[in-house]
Formats: C-alpha cells, structure tokens, sequence
C-alpha cells in the first residue's frame, strides 16, 4: 500500500513542522479575531459617531439665543427648508468619515500587533517544540550510540510516562532482548567452537602418527595428507569463529596501538606466504596510531593482508598503507585478482560468504575473514568498506578514530 506523500513541508525536522503548524494555528486564528473585532467595532461606531455627527452638525448650524423671554432658533443666514437637507447630507459625510478613519486606524494597529504577536508565537513555539522534542532527541542519540558501540546501554529515561517515556521503556525492552540473544548466540560459537577443538588435534595428531608410520603405503600417505589438510582447514575456521566471537564486543581496556607498526609485524610474518603465491607484497607503515586491543587489531591486519594474497593470482600484487587522515587512521590494503561485481561487495563482509564462485575454493579460507574485519573495526568504533578495481581485484578501507579522538562514528 503506497502512503500519501506529505504536502505540507515534507522534508524538513518534526520540530520545523511543529513550529510551523503552531503559526499556521495562530495566524488564522488571530485573523480571524482581527476580522470579528473589525465587524464589532464596525457595527458600534455606525450608531455611536451618527448621533455624535448629528450633534456637531447642529451646533454648528444653529444656535439658540433668548430675546425679551423667548427663545428664538436662528439660522446663520440660511433658509430652514434647505438647511434640512443639507444638515441630513453632513451628518451622512461626517458619520462615514469618522467610521473609515476609526476603522483604518484599527485595522493597522491591529494588524502590526498581529504580526509582532505572530512572530513571537513563531519563536516560542519553537522552545516549546524542541523541549518537547528534547527526550525523543535523547533517544535517537542514545540508539545512534548502541548502533556504534554495544548493546549494553540503556536510555533509562525519566520524568512523567508519556508517549516519549513510553518509547524509550519500549526500545530498552528490545535492546535487553536483543542483548541477550547476541550474547546467548556468541557463547554458542565459543563454548561449540572451544569443544571442537580438543577432537580436531586429536584428529590432527592420530592422522600424522598413521602418516609417519613406516608401514604406511603410498596410497594411505596421500589420503592421510588430503586428511591433515581437511583437519587443518576446520582448525582455521574454529580459531576464526573464536576470534569472530570475540571480536564482536566493545573494547573494554584500550590500549595505544600504532596500525603502522602492527602493518610492519605482519608483513614480516606473511612476505613468504606472499612470494610462494606469486604475488608482490608491498607495504608503506606509516604512523598511525589508536586506541584499541592489540591482539584484535594485529587480527585485523592480518586477515586483511591473508585476503589479499588468498584471492589473488599468481603475478599479481597488493599493497598496504597506513596514513593519519584529520582525526582517522586509515588502513588501506589494494590488491590485484578476479573481478568482483558491485552487488557482491555487501556479501563479502558476512560470515562463510566469499562473493564469485571462484573465491569459495577451500584452500582459500573458511568465508570469516572480512567478517572478522568487520567486527573488529566495529569494537573499535571504526567502519570499513570495499570497492572493486578496474581490471580486477578490491580496494578495501579501514578508519578508526585516531588516538585521542573519543568521537563516535557515524
């Protein structure tokens, strides 16, 4: 079902709109109290100024004199039959142009003191729509924050339990749900994971020694090594859905880290990774330094760095840097390989989701390792994106606040 579009100011804040319609309200309902007291005074001044007209008028024409006795009424040289007429005539004049001058002078004042009313109703409704809008203002930044950080806070909001008071318990309910889900879900993936571990190196060490044994044929030697390979391949993918686990928290202890540093460790550690796949590994660790878990972080790069070489080509390249960027550290890590579309780039960052059918090979990894990045980055109140290159390949960007910098991301 379509909604009808908003025709009155659609795409301005509540408290724009609010304000607005308190000066719609006022403004029409201060004319039409300017239209009702200009037809009141209309009607009282029609009778009032008439007999006040006709006064004037009377004594301006006529006077009363007493002679011998009598009173005698004398015109001041007129005739009486055309004086009447004449009287009538001035009284009509007169009472119209006291009427228009009373009723313009009205009408002015009126309507200066509606437009500086006006504008002062304007201003106070917008106090009062942005005070009224000040615990719903509170719940958005507190929501804002969750969706940052972690899912421990709660808005815990106070004062009388209106519909605003009533949203913020509302939304506190679902982030206790919502909470104990993910907290419930994350110790399943550790405990199950931290179980498989001890049969997987049983498995591990039962496969070598048969390996090993002197009586072992060609054939059980070849079976056995495709075994240690799948055995190896499942310790990976536990260990990832471990490190997956943790990740996914806030950090509660951040410690220095400087991301060009742990870029340098790394390197030295997977250079002969690189150079048995046939790819030029080049890094360029620039300081950049944030607050953070240092074994996270080194994760992080890491998984970063095993991406770029795993999905690669042989002949290929990739390229790592590190820069300060204002108040950000960047990570940025660019590498040659197939081409990966654009719809694909959001599916890389899921758990056991590796985009083209040719980067699902097992030899490649277990699906995890942007997932990892990902939750990684997130802990530390950081983002990370991809985009493909030209000609093939991803270009994949890390920030993180820099040290000292308490901002939330957005």
């Amino acid at each position: 079902m379509r909604s009808r579009p908003r025709l009155l100011l659609p795409d301005v804040s509540v408290r724009t709109r609010l304000t607005a319609w308190y000066g719609l309200v006022f403004f029409v309902s201060g004319a039409s109290l300017v239209a009702i007291n200009h037809a009141l005074t209309e009607r009282g001044l029609r009778t009032h100024l008439a007999d006040t007209a006709f006064s004037q008028v009377v004594h301006q024409h006529w006077r009363s004199t007493e002679v011998d006795g009598v009173v005698r009424s004398e015109s001041r040289g007129v005739s009486v039959e055309p004086v009447d007429d004449r009287l009538a005539s001035e009284i009509a004049e007169a009472t119209q142009r006291a009427r228009e001058a009373a009723l313009a002078d009205l009408l002015d004042q009126s309507l200066v003191a509606l437009a500086v009313a006006g504008v002062l109703a304007v201003a106070i409704g917008w106090l009062m729509a942005g005070r009224a809008l000040r615990p719903l203002s509170k719940v958005t930044a507190h929501a804002r924050r969750v969706a940052e950080r972690s899912l421990h806070e709660r808005v815990a909001l106070t004062g009388p339990r209106d519909e605003i008071r009533e949203l913020a318990d509302t939304f506190d309910d679902m982030l206790e749900r919502l909470d104990r889900a993910f907290d419930g879900q994350r110790r399943f993936v550790a405990n199950a994971s931290h179980e498989l571990r001890t049969p997987l190196a049983v498995n591990r060490a039962l496969i070598e020694y048969a390996v090993s044994d002197a009586d072992a044929d060609e054939r059980m030697s070849d079976l056995g090594g495709q075994l240690l390979e799948v055995n190896a391949r499942q310790e990976r993918l536990i260990e990832g859905l471990l490190m997956l686990a943790r990740s996914d928290r806030t950090v509660e202890d951040p410690r220095p880290v400087d991301l060009g540093e742990v870029l340098s460790r790394v390197a030295g550690r997977v250079e002969g990774t690189a150079e048995l796949a046939g790819v030029r590994f080049t890094v360029s660790p620039a300081a950049a330094p944030v607050l953070g878990d240092p074994v996270l972080l080194e994760q992080l790069v890491t998984n970063l760095v095993h991406n770029g070489i795993r999905h690669n080509h042989s002949g290929g390249w990739l390229d790592v840097r590190t820069a300060t960027v204002g108040a950000d550290v960047e990570l940025v890590a660019g590498n040659s390989g197939p081409v990966v579309r654009a719809e694909d780039l959001p599916r890389l960052f899921e758990p056991f989701r590796r985009g083209q059918p040719e980067r699902t090979d097992s030899h490649r990894g277990a699906g995890i390792g942007l997932s990892i990045v990902r939750s990684v980055a997130r802990a530390h109140r950081g983002t990370v994106d991809a985009s493909p290159r030209r000609g093939g390949g991803l270009t994949v960007r890390l920030r993180l606040p820099a040290a000292g910098e308490g901002r939330g991301r957005g």
